[in-house]
């Protein structure tokens, strides 16, 4: 069975861009969300077995949307994506429960790889 991945970026690109790489990798893209509260709107719908999440978005950004999902549940495997190299943002983000962290632009072997790991 594959797994069911949730993309949440505001940037339509990034979120066809991500897809992309999923689908041809073998995974089912469940859903998308352009912000934060669509997101947390979405997971609870969806229940994925994995979110890449935006950290710089409208409405609700990234790292509140992951705390959001994480009290839904306390197990959800959340990948952090960021164009920034913001240090503490990346440290925020581990620590409010995030998996791992991938920049963009992509590159489809480390977003398969960062995939990989937080499914186990």
């Amino acid at each position: 069975m594959s797994k069911k991945i949730l993309i949440v970026d505001d940037a339509a690109f990034m979120r066809m861009m991500i897809k992309d790489i999923l689908t041809k990798n073998g995974y089912e893209v469940a859903g998308e969300a352009q912000d934060g509260a669509q997101a947390v709107e979405k997971y609870k719908e969806l229940n994925p077995d994995l979110v890449t999440m935006d950290i710089t978005m409208p409405e609700m950004d990234g790292i509140t949307a992951l705390k959001e999902i994480r009290k839904i549940n306390p197990d959800a495997k959340v990948i952090m994506c960021s164009a920034m190299g913001q240090q503490a943002m990346v440290i925020d983000a581990i620590q409010a429960g995030a998996k791992d962290f991938i920049v963009k632009p992509f590159q489809a072997d480390r977003v398969i790889e960062a995939i990989q790991k937080a499914l186990g």
